[in-house]
């Protein structure tokens, strides 16, 4: 695979992490390195190990993993971002229960978001391409430009204040629905 086409495939997948982190971005304030690196490295992490796994998979699970990838990435997001709304409009503080990068909802938005590239190894191994170094570049990807989503979120978020934050939770239900339409 070369360079270019490794690359925009990195990119197209970081997309969903990327808009994920910017409604993260919207919430956290102050935002802090410490949340930046560890929603940064969950997804840079689990969007690595999806295709990976998808690629170890092979042919043997690819119908079933193709039939209901789609359904749990939706599941997953709709929570999140009923989730997300929901406290926004009670307009409750509690910054531990708010803060996407800790506990049960990263690890919730870092299996949502890598989802798509699960179908991505079943792909690959199909094409007889070695996994190794694209899951390297779409992780290393994937965790820049969660950083940049979540500092531009930030930006945004002092600018329109929780409007924002209830917009972030739609926008996880609409890359939910996007990613159950496409498949």
């Amino acid at each position: 695979m070369d360079f270019f086409t490794l690359t925009g495939l990195a990119i197209a997948l970081a997309m969903d992490a990327f808009a994920v982190a910017l409604g993260a971005g919207v919430l956290l304030d102050p935002l802090t390195g410490r949340q930046i690196f560890r929603l940064g490295f969950h997804f840079g992490l689990f969007q690595a190990m999806m295709p990976v796994i998808g690629w170890l998979a092979g042919l043997g699970f690819r119908d079933i993993v193709t039939i209901y990838a789609p359904w749990i990435a939706f599941g997953l997001l709709l929570f999140v971002g009923a989730k997300m709304i929901h406290e926004a409009l009670t307009d409750e503080e509690d910054s531990e229960r708010r803060d996407p990068t800790r506990g049960l909802t990263l690890i919730l938005l870092s299996v949502a978001t890598s989802i798509d590239a699960l179908a991505v190894g079943f792909s690959l191994s199909l094409l007889g391409v070695s996994i190794w170094t694209p899951a390297a570049v779409i992780g290393v990807v994937a965790a820049v430009l969660t950083g940049i989503g979540m500092v531009l979120g930030r930006k945004i978020g002092a600018i329109w204040g929780s409007r924002v934050e209830i917009l972030g939770g739609v926008l996880l239900i609409a890359i939910g629905l996007k990613i159950l339409f496409q498949h």
